[in-house]
């Protein structure tokens, strides 16, 4: 089986989220969004059995978002984000309260300061600036890679289980559904809930 292309994590939305944050920069408003069809339905509504997997069929799909979502794999990657942005968003709102603070005190007593001494202020509000702004891109750079590596460790979890799932079922191919443009399909290809429960099962053998 060809490996799958690389997913991205409902952890990246984490990611995202914290990286806006630490940017400290006002946003502006999306431009309203232009009317899309519905996606297609891909598990069956709540309460109902899932469709069995229909006998001789060759193809089937995974949700890679609903993986992530659900797994004890994913969960976990997603808990490890959210440290880090909680962790990191401390410490540089640390650094942003201290900026204020000085230039605060600036504003408020540089009149009655010397030129020497508001020189000597302004050039240690300056560095403080320059330290956040780096702190903010650093913060923004390790997330990433954290990320980066939590995804691609996820997905070496998952491609042999998939691979295993796919072989005992006798599939020509899995699709990923997100990326298939499918605007139908019938929901016992789905094949997400097994792979996720052999996942988790691996998981706790390691």
């Amino acid at each position: 089986m060809r490996p799958l292309q690389k997913m991205m994590f409902a952890i990246a939305v984490v990611a995202l989220a914290a990286g806006s944050a630490w940017a400290q920069t006002p946003t502006t408003p999306a431009p309203p969004a232009t009317q899309k069809p519905e996606p297609p339905v891909t598990t069956p509504p709540p309460g109902t059995a899932p469709r069995p997997f229909p006998e001789g069929a060759k193809v089937a799909y995974i949700d890679l978002q609903y993986i992530a979502s659900n797994s004890v794999e994913g969960k976990a990657a997603t808990a490890k984000i959210q440290e880090y942005a909680k962790k990191k968003t401390a410490e540089l709102e640390g650094k942003q309260k201290a900026l204020e603070a000085a230039r605060n005190k600036l504003l408020q007593g540089g009149t009655v300061l010397s030129d020497s001494a508001r020189g000597q202020m302004e050039k240690e509000i300056d560095k403080m600036a320059r330290e956040l702004q780096f702190a903010q891109q650093e913060a923004q750079s390790e997330q990433q890679a954290l990320t980066t590596e939590l995804q691609n460790d996820f997905q070496t979890r998952l491609n042999p289980i998939i691979d295993q799932v796919a072989n005992e079922k006798g599939l020509h191919y899995v699709l990923s559904i997100a990326d298939s443009g499918v605007v139908w399909v019938n929901t016992g290809l789905n094949i997400s809930s097994e792979v996720m429960k052999r996942l988790d099962a691996a998981g706790k053998t390691k």
